[in-house]
């Protein structure tokens, strides 16, 4: 029912994925990743026989490049989109998403993410949570789940559940970790949408970064127990007012050094690394050490 399309982004395999779902009027895509990857996913798409022309709908986890960078192309070629309802004006007119993200990643824009441009707003959709969609046939349901991003959806079909970055990336059966980007991770609600995918019940999770995996519920207490100490490990840092750029190499030989003693091989380990890269955590987790301390005295 479900398949699973290889985006190779930066070259490493198993980093970001797209999912085809067969339906009776075509394909609905989950994902579509950035446009820098945008042949790569073309060229999935037609190893797997899957004509683009077919492709009739497209739902989108969140609007992080990642995610949803070339979603613009598909609505141009027809494809309705549907995004969370957070995201629906920076799909509508992405300069201001643009111009925020290339202040992070500067002159690198174009190779990491390509071109985004915007959508028509009669080819994009807002969602509400637990709102159904019926396409092609098939019982769609929203699930809000904040946490990684407050513009986040977790997309259920049936028994499984497509869970973008809110349920963490893992990679070939390695750790579960939880990439936490700026510039609105919240540790709290995440663990919420934790509970609320475990409610679900669901056989299997498809990852956008990286695949299917049908251990769901120690899955979930993982992802739970390193998003923990993950803000644990960085909170020293944030009482000394150490700067992001001298916790950056600390938080990669932490992050890698446990990938290793889980056995993870570096090949996979760069497909981690290009997944959920330690520098973006560092400054997501920095600010939302800020953020919780703000709501704490009240501000």
């Amino acid at each position: 029912m479900v398949t699973t399309l290889d985006l190779h982004f930066l070259g490493s395999p198993s980093s970001i994925a797209s999912f085809a779902i067969a339906d009776a009027d075509g394909y609905t895509l989950v994902e579509c990743g950035p446009f820098s990857t945008h042949d790569k996913l073309l060229a999935a798409l037609k190893a797997e026989n899957i004509d683009p022309a077919r492709v009739h709908t497209l739902l989108l986890t969140h609007i992080h490049f990642d995610h949803a960078g070339a979603a613009w192309w598909w609505a141009r070629q027809g494809t309705q989109v549907y995004v969370h309802p957070r995201g629906l004006r920076h799909m509508i007119d992405p300069e201001r998403l643009y111009d925020s993200a290339r202040q992070i990643y500067g002159d690198r824009m174009e190779k990491l993410w390509g071109k985004m441009e915007g959508i028509d707003p009669e080819r994009i959709a807002a969602v509400g949570d637990r709102e159904p969609l019926e396409i092609g046939g098939r019982k769609w349901t929203a699930h809000h789940t904040p946490g990684h991003a407050s513009h986040h959806i977790a997309w259920q079909l049936d028994n499984v559940v497509f869970t973008g970055d809110v349920g963490g990336c893992r990679i070939h059966g390695g750790p579960v970790v939880p990439p936490c980007p700026p510039p609105d991770i919240d540790a709290e609600a995440w663990r919420e949408s934790i509970d609320r995918l475990r409610s679900l019940d669901a056989e299997a999770f498809f990852l956008t970064h990286y695949g299917r995996i049908t251990d769901t519920t120690a899955h979930l207490d993982a992802l739970g127990q390193r998003l923990t100490r993950y803000v644990a490990w960085i909170e020293p840092y944030y009482r000394d007012g150490s700067e992001a750029a001298t916790i950056e190499p600390l938080f990669k030989k932490f992050y890698t050094d446990e990938l290793r003693a889980a056995g993870v091989g570096e090949q996979d380990i760069a497909s981690y690394l290009a997944a959920n890269p330690p520098y973006m955590s560092v400054t997501g987790l920095l600010r939302w050490l800020r953020v919780r301390d703000e709501r704490a005295a009240g501000n």
